[in-house]
């Protein structure tokens, strides 16, 4: 394909928002979710059947209100994903090799100018060096081929699920995530919150100070406390005073309370319970929560774990949606990999591919 359909614009270039572009909100009308299908039983840890039954019904769902973009690391991937998708529409595949499945983190951020759309590929080294990630951090120029979109490269690591947006110039992070020495070590909170100004349009970083206990992220926002409108926060809280995550939970909530949006006004916060019950994997404690939940066109996908807090989770969270059909889905195998359904999907906002014609 010729360079020129897409088009890489480097740190040298003007930036995306000295271009008037920005990182809208999750619930903006999407154009399609991108996702990846699970491979390798050892990756899972023999659990690859279950987490491929619980994926099925995850596209399934999605694919009912809004195309997918499903990648698919080889012959086998891609045959078991048309067998167990059979029937469905709107699925478009596509063979890309891959290292794991997590395309909140190593796929591309999008952002948009009107009806404008690019996006920014940051690097992705599988959250500090922890796995094999020289496939997935590739995986966004297979993005860029395929909508021939002028985009961005930017050499800092960067993961979807560290930040979480409000749309209106405001995001969130954890200092675990994202000042840990194995990201980005020469960066300080002022030189992340100006990359993230400059290639995001976040005009205004809320930090909390950590995640949940057995997240191998270091702390992703994406399983705490996420937006559900512009002024509106959910944040998850721990009842078990004995746990580990209970007081981590209520310093975050305790700072949410404190912080303003860009207009200087508190926001709503409303608490949402963990699952009540422990889950491990080899004697290591998995992070199975509500808040990685998934935003899409009329439609929330939320984690379900045969969990007694299930039932009240999809409580809180359905009157915070409205016009938008809640959906609890199976997340229980899922999880065994450390991730839920927002760790695994990632949207393309509605709008014209940007060819870079101004430039």
């Amino acid at each position: 394909m010729p360079e020129t359909l897409t088009r890489h614009l480097g740190q040298d270039a003007p930036t995306p928002r000295s271009l008037g572009f920005a990182m809208p909100a999750e619930w903006a009308p999407h154009a399609a979710t991108w996702t990846s299908w699970p491979f390798d039983d050892e990756l899972w840890v023999g659990h690859l059947e279950g987490v491929r039954r619980e994926f099925a019904e995850l596209v399934r769902t999605i694919a009912r209100f809004e195309p997918v973009h499903l990648l698919v690391r080889d012959q086998e991937a891609e045959q078991d994903a048309r067998t167990r998708l059979q029937g469905v529409s709107g699925v478009t595949f596509h063979r890309v090799p891959l290292d794991d499945v997590w395309f909140r983190d190593n796929g591309p951020l999008f952002v948009v100018r009107g009806q404008d759309v690019s996006f920014v590929n940051w690097e992705f080294n599988s959250w500090g060096q922890k796995f094999e990630w020289l496939l997935d951090t590739q995986a966004p120029e297979a993005v860029a081929r395929f909508l021939e979109v002028a985009h961005w490269d930017q050499s800092v690591v960067m993961e979807g699920g560290s930040l979480e947006l409000n749309g209106q110039g405001v995001a969130l992070t954890t200092r675990q995530c994202l000042k840990s020495e194995f990201r980005n070590p020469g960066l300080d909170e002022s030189d992340l919150e100006g990359i993230l100004r400059d290639y995001l349009g976040i005009e205004k970083l809320l930090w909390l100070d950590a995640g949940l206990e057995g997240d191998h992220t270091d702390g992703h926002i994406d399983t705490i406390t996420r937006f559900v409108d512009e002024r509106t926060i959910v944040t998850c809280v721990c009842e078990d005073a004995s746990d580990a995550n209970f007081a981590t939970m209520n310093d975050n909530l305790a700072r949410l309370r404190a912080f303003t949006d860009a207009q200087g006004r508190p926001f709503e916060i409303v608490t949402l319970p963990l699952p009540a019950n422990r889950l491990e994997l080899e004697g290591k404690r998995l992070p199975p929560t509500y808040a990685n939940f998934y935003i899409g066109n009329g439609f929330v996908v939320v984690p379900m774990y045969g969990d007694p807090n299930d039932a009240r989770a999809l409580e809180v969270l359905r009157p915070l949606f409205p016009g938008r059909e809640v959906i609890g889905l199976s997340s229980r195998e899922l999880i065994t990999g450390g991730g839920s359904f927002h760790c695994v999907t990632q949207q393309q906002p509605a709008g014209r591919i940007w060819k870079g014609e101004d430039l």
